[in-house]
């Protein structure tokens, strides 16, 4: 698959207000994305660590952001957010090491999966040795792609903070 994973630059802030723009359209989540969704521009997006740390406080985690790109054509097709460990107890419980989402008119095409995997060495420089990857029980795209990339099911907890729509959340560890 011509997937490549690229740190954000002005090259790709057309596409990624574009992706914010398509992600809402759709009424999607907008996981994995830092916080696209509460942006206006792509240059207040890029000050991850600004912002992100004055949303979350104490339970901010530091992460690197990376653009999925199809190398054919450059287009952006998913966002990524690896989250360092040590994790929140927040991140500990319902969002774990990683967050993605995948353009609406690009999915069923294996883009996830790819991702992620391109993901995990990158994580393993940052001196990871497992990471935390969850989703809700009812999304069966993102269990397929956290399997295919070599998760193993932990287990089930109960969704307090209202995140998932079946209201339990899977936590898989995937071995770097």
């Amino acid at each position: 698959m011509n997937l490549k994973l690229v740190r954000p630059t002005c090259e790709y802030a057309e596409q990624v207000m574009r992706y914010r723009e398509a992600m809402l359209a759709n009424h999607d989540r907008f996981d994995g994305c830092a916080g696209l969704e509460e942006v206006h521009s792509f240059s207040e997006w890029m000050d991850f660590e600004t912002r992100l740390k004055a949303k979350y406080g104490e339970d901010y985690v530091p992460s690197q952001v990376f653009l999925a790109a199809r190398t054919a054509d450059e287009t952006l097709v998913g966002i990524l957010d690896y989250r360092q460990s040590p994790l929140s107890p927040f991140l500990l419980q319902y969002g774990g090491n990683v967050g993605y989402s995948v353009l609406p008119s690009e999915r069923r095409k294996g883009y996830a999966k790819e991702m992620l995997r391109l993901l995990l060495p990158i994580c393993r420089e940052y001196g990871e040795t497992k990471l935390l990857v969850t989703c809700d029980k009812t999304n069966e795209a993102s269990r397929k792609t956290i399997l295919q990339n070599g998760g193993k099911l932990e287990d089930e907890v109960e969704d307090h903070k209202g995140l998932s729509q079946s209201g339990l959340v899977q936590r898989y560890w995937i071995a770097l």
